[in-house]
């Protein structure tokens, strides 16, 4: 039996199997290094008192570190990466490199990685210098892949619960009902939500000769989603960020979307992992912008405001962004009416309003109700796009009959009489967007 090889984290496969690497790591030192005898001590393995094998020599680390890599997927988990040797960006090219590298590192994919005067007394230098070097050769397959789609737009939150997932649903059934032919790929790896908003629970992922094939709503509107994947919908996915962007990854070069004008992204929330990868990956290719959801109050506008950073920082255009739950808004006919008692007892008294309404006031029960749920009193997503000099695509005010259609996994522009107000404010901010890309 394999025993499981806990390297300050988990190296738990996608079967929540673990990998034993010691055979393979002395066969990869004997033949890159030819250092065995060297690497053998790295490899001493104790029991903790959980049972699980702990490494007692941190050079195990720096090795795993840069050869990870070199192994297939299928014998080693992406998940070895030490925390104490966390990789960290440079914003000078996007490369990884060691929290413990030297001021001025070049990188370890860099020609004179290991090398350079930089380099020297830096305790990676000699994993550096002998590291395998070069692109990532999946790159070529997801730009041959992404050379059908006209146009990628990913839709970013930096707070989680804002209706990221619920606009990029609307977003794109408003596209398809144009007559575009789009894609939606979901790249929420934890919480996957997008198969219920566009109806497809248990509908499972098909392989052809040409890859992936998507899951179609309708013949012009197709998804993709780790949701499709799951054996059961209560599952976690319990990954590390290196098997998120491997899956983000495949999904990239092996979904088979054929001719798009537009992919959706709908990516989950914060600047982590699988928003590194899903720019590093598509900026290649070419990308429109991105189009950042957030509430009104200034609890979601403090992590927005990073979100727009991360894209200034990355280079990714934004395209503008859009306030959701601007305000509760719906018919008067639709509220429900309580009397509340001092002791806090309710009486639900909506039948006695709405018939003295009628009896009295029936021009009443045409009227519009709004209520601020949120403080906007700051100013809101406008004052925060004036502030940090990026587009205000609009506002999409919190619509009951918008909610009910998510849960649905339906359009809400399928009748306009459903979602009297979300649906209107959804198309003027689709214009907006359609106005900023060459259609």
């Amino acid at each position: 039996m394999r025993k499981n090889l806990f390297i300050w984290g988990s190296s738990l496969d996608e079967n929540g199997s673990g990998y034993d690497l010691r055979k393979n790591c002395l066969e990869f030192a004997s033949t890159s290094w030819g250092r065995i005898n060297r690497a053998k001590p790295c490899l001493n393995l104790e029991k903790n008192r959980l049972g699980t094998s702990v490494c007692k020599h941190r050079a195990l680390f720096r090795f795993l570190s840069f050869y990870t890599r070199t192994f297939s997927p299928s014998r080693v988990s992406e998940g070895l990466i030490s925390r104490k040797l966390r990789l960290r960006k440079m914003e000078n090219g996007g490369q990884e490199i060691p929290e413990n590298a030297n001021e001025h590192c070049p990188g370890p994919q860099s020609e004179s990685a290991g090398k350079s005067d930089a380099c020297d007394g830096c305790p990676n230098q000699e994993a550096c210098a002998t590291a395998p070097k070069g692109p990532d050769p999946d790159l070529v397959a997801i730009v041959e892949r992404m050379a059908k789609v006209k146009h990628k737009m990913l839709v970013l939150s930096g707070k989680g619960g804002v209706g990221k997932s619920t606009f990029s649903a609307q977003l794109s059934f408003a596209l398809a009902a144009m007559n575009f032919q789009v894609g939606l790929l979901d790249i929420d790896i934890c919480g996957p939500s997008i198969p219920k908003m566009l109806g497809l629970e248990g509908q499972e992922i098909h392989q052809s000769n040409f890859g992936w094939s998507p899951v179609y709503v309708e013949s012009n509107l197709g998804v993709m989603s780790i949701g499709f994947m799951l054996p059961n919908p209560d599952d976690a996915v319990i990954w590390r960020g290196p098997r998120k962007n491997g899956i983000i990854k495949q999904f990239l070069k092996d979904v088979d979307w054929g001719e798009l004008d537009f992919l959706v992204v709908d990516a989950p929330p914060g600047t982590s992992d699988e928003h590194i990868s899903i720019v590093q990956f598509l900026q290649a290719t070419g990308i429109d912008g991105a189009i950042i959801v957030t509430t009104p109050q200034q609890v979601s506008l403090i992590d927005v405001r990073k979100e727009v950073s991360f894209c200034k920082k990355v280079g990714l255009p934004v395209l503008g962004v859009v306030e959701n739950m601007s305000g509760l808004c719906q018919p008067l006919s639709e509220f429900k009416f309580l009397s509340v008692a001092e002791t806090g007892e309710q009486k639900d008294m909506t039948e006695w309003v709405i018939a003295q309404m009628r009896e009295k006031a029936p021009d009443l029960l045409q009227i519009f109700a709004f209520s601020e749920v949120f403080d906007s009193s700051a100013g809101g997503g406008a004052k925060m796009c004036l502030e940090m000099g990026v587009p205000f695509l609009g506002k999409v005010p919190l619509d009951p009959q918008l909610c009910k259609a998510a849960e649905e996994g339906r359009s809400c522009f399928e009748d306009v009489k459903k979602c009297p107000v979300s649906a209107p404010a959804i198309k003027t901010i689709v214009k907006k967007l359609l106005s900023q890309v060459e259609v």
